[in-house]
């Protein structure tokens, strides 16, 4: 049996690790398809360091692959990392998620109100946004920083989710 720090393996066969004890060089996602499952369980606790889920070999194959990704190209952005904590929030806390997951805002966009005679500019930032050289989380604090109150940050900026009806300004009713 191969031993590896805390854990026995069945699979010395076709998991040999090399000198600093972990399995041999990465593969590139596109010869995943021809790995066998032992070596793509391999694969997995060298790059995860950890047991690979009993899984399907095709979600196996899907796994490694992403984290070979994620290695090459640096991961997933700081909002999406936001946006997905965000989405596993709502899961823990209602037991669902939202099919629409809100709204999309660029890093860079701008959003201006004006309020009580003063104009409002905020810019939106990989790590949430600025306004007036402070940098706020969520839209809602800075909504509540400029009006004192407790407001809907991004019905305060006039943001409406794609498929939501618009205000009319019209003034009529039907």
């Amino acid at each position: 049996m191969l031993e590896i720090p805390g854990r026995r393996f069945a699979e010395r066969r076709r998991c040999e690790p090399n000198a600093d004890g972990n399995c041999p060089s990465p593969r590139s996602p596109h010869v995943l398809n021809d790995a066998s499952l032992d070596e793509l369980r391999c694969e997995w606790r060298r790059l995860y360091r950890s047991e690979p889920p009993r899984i399907s070999r095709d979600l196996l194959i899907r796994g490694v692959g992403y984290r070979l990704q994620e290695i090459q190209h640096g991961g997933l952005g700081k909002s999406t990392r936001r946006k997905l904590k965000t989405l596993a929030k709502m899961f823990r806390t209602e037991g669902r998620v939202a099919p629409d997951p809100g709204l999309s805002l660029k890093p860079g966009a701008r959003l201006v109100r004006e309020w009580h005679g003063r104009t409002h500019t905020v810019t939106v930032t990989e790590d949430g946004f600025d306004y007036a050289g402070i940098s706020y989380p969520s839209l809602t604090m800075v909504a509540k920083k400029i009006t004192g109150a407790r407001w809907s940050g991004p019905r305060f900026f006039g943001l409406v989710r794609v498929g939501s009806p618009r205000p009319s300004n019209r003034g009529d009713h039907g």
